[in-house]
């Protein structure tokens, strides 16, 4: 048999690039701490990818100063590699499979579709699915596999009665899609997220606090409290697909509605729809096959803008991650937590209340707007996509101007906001951090 050089090439990088992985597990001191001089290219690519793969803070430092000290190394060469550069295995498994994480020490289960004719120089759309109470993550496989045809990944993972509004459920759907692109070529921009029943709740809170992380996602047969209505601000720049049937007995359908007329209320775009057929066992309250031809065409459709103009940023004092180009870093004031308010009376007050921190941020021109609630401090990221470095940065926080000045693409920055992120799809040069406590 013969292979062309594109896959012989391909893979030797990937044979290699397991030999190096290996070579920065703990204990291990390949390039940690040498001052070799690489030459650029398919080498510099390696170190990248071994400095975004490695745990080790030693090893890291050792891999970004030689990632600086390689010959021709610049910003715009990086993020092609990051973006562009991972070594995905060349025979992967395919088919239905089951596969595991391991969440705070425990074991948990996924099922995913990989389609038969994968190709990992080819980047595909992933959908992450939510089951409800009673089921278990396989039960969705073989009916979405058939829809989905050789277009996208599909995984559904697994957890006891479709607890996903817990921490476990949020941590573990983010830890599976985080091993699903580690294997397989995800493009970052098309990963969507659905469930049904409980998973539809899952689907909602999940997504909200991590929109920026999702192209789309449709909650089926699910909703969300009143009180937390707020965050759903969050998906100003996500795609909303709500499904839900009229006659359904365990989750009314005035869940949907009200979220759907919230969402009007906030001139979010979203499509809404309902069903008025019934299963024999579960009544109204199921997804029929009959819907999904439409929804499965309608993800296809979906793309993440990574770099919106216009963010709306709705936080509680957990949630606190990047979200998109802003990051709420500290707090002021009480500020509710979502989650705790499930176990803790004191939070459902918070929750009830609207104790919850915001930041609205636009950018035109360089000059950026800012209001903020409940925020102490935060930060902007920035890239060529957002500002233009030749030309100074204005940041208008709440009437009042906060920075003036001009900014400076950074390597350094460049790396380690794309290992911290683990997005290789929304990648930033520089940053500005605002404390409002500080005198203007």
């Amino acid at each position: 048999m013969t292979y062309s050089m594109t896959k012989t090439r391909r893979i030797f990088l990937a044979v290699l690039f397991i030999g190096l992985v290996w070579g920065i597990l703990p204990g291990s001191k390949l390039f940690a701490g040498e001052s070799k001089k690489v030459i650029p290219g398919e080498n510099v690519n390696l170190l990248v990818q071994q400095f975004l793969a490695s745990q080790d803070v030693k090893q890291s430092e050792g891999l970004l100063k030689e990632i600086e000290a390689s010959e021709g190394v610049t910003v715009e060469k990086l993020e092609k590699l990051i973006e562009n550069g991972v070594l995905y295995p060349p025979d992967p498994s395919v088919g239905s499979l089951h596969r595991s994480v391991r969440i705070g020490g425990k074991k948990m289960g996924y099922a995913l579709y990989v389609p038969e004719k994968y190709d990992p120089e080819h980047a595909y759309p992933l959908i992450v699915c939510l089951h409800g109470a009673g089921f278990v993550g396989d039960s969705y496989l073989d009916r979405w596999k058939t829809r989905l045809g050789g277009e996208s990944l599909l995984v559904c993972p697994t957890i006891e009665m479709g607890g996903w509004w817990s921490p476990q459920g949020e941590e573990l759907v983010l830890a599976v899609i985080d091993a699903v692109q580690s294997k397989y070529h995800i493009d970052p921009n098309r990963i969507s997220l659905t469930g049904m029943s409980n998973g539809g709740i899952g689907a909602y809170l999940v997504g909200i606090f991590h929109a920026s992380r999702f192209s789309a996602i449709s909650p089926m047969a699910g909703g969300i409290p009143e009180e937390i209505f707020p965050f759903l601000k969050n998906l100003t720049s996500t795609g909303i697909y709500i499904i839900h049937g009229s006659k359904d007995q365990v989750m009314p359908v005035t869940l949907s509605r009200d979220v759907s007329k919230y969402l009007k209320g906030e001139e979010i775009a979203h499509t809404y729809r309902e069903h008025d057929r019934e299963h024999p066992m579960a009544g109204g309250h199921f997804f029929p096959r009959e819907e999904l031809p439409a929804l499965v065409t309608w993800f296809q459709k979906q793309h993440r803008n990574p770099y919106p103009r216009r963010i709306v940023s709705v936080r509680d004092r957990i949630h606190l991650a990047p979200f998109y180009w802003t990051e709420i870093d500290k707090t002021v004031g009480e500020v509710a937590d979502v989650q705790g308010s499930m176990v803790e009376k004191a939070e459902i007050e918070r929750v009830k209340k609207g104790f919850f921190s915001t930041l609205e941020a636009h950018i035109d021109h360089n000059r950026v707007e800012v209001k903020s609630n409940r925020v102490q401090r935060y930060t902007l990221f920035f890239n060529r996509h957002l500002i233009d470095f030749s030309k100074p940065v204005v940041v208008i926080s709440n009437g009042k101007k906060r920075f003036e000045g001009r900014l400076s693409e950074d390597i350094p920055f460049l790396l380690n906001e794309a290992k911290r992120r683990k997005d290789r799809g929304a990648l930033y040069t520089a940053a500005i951090t605002i404390d409002l406590s500080e005198p203007e």
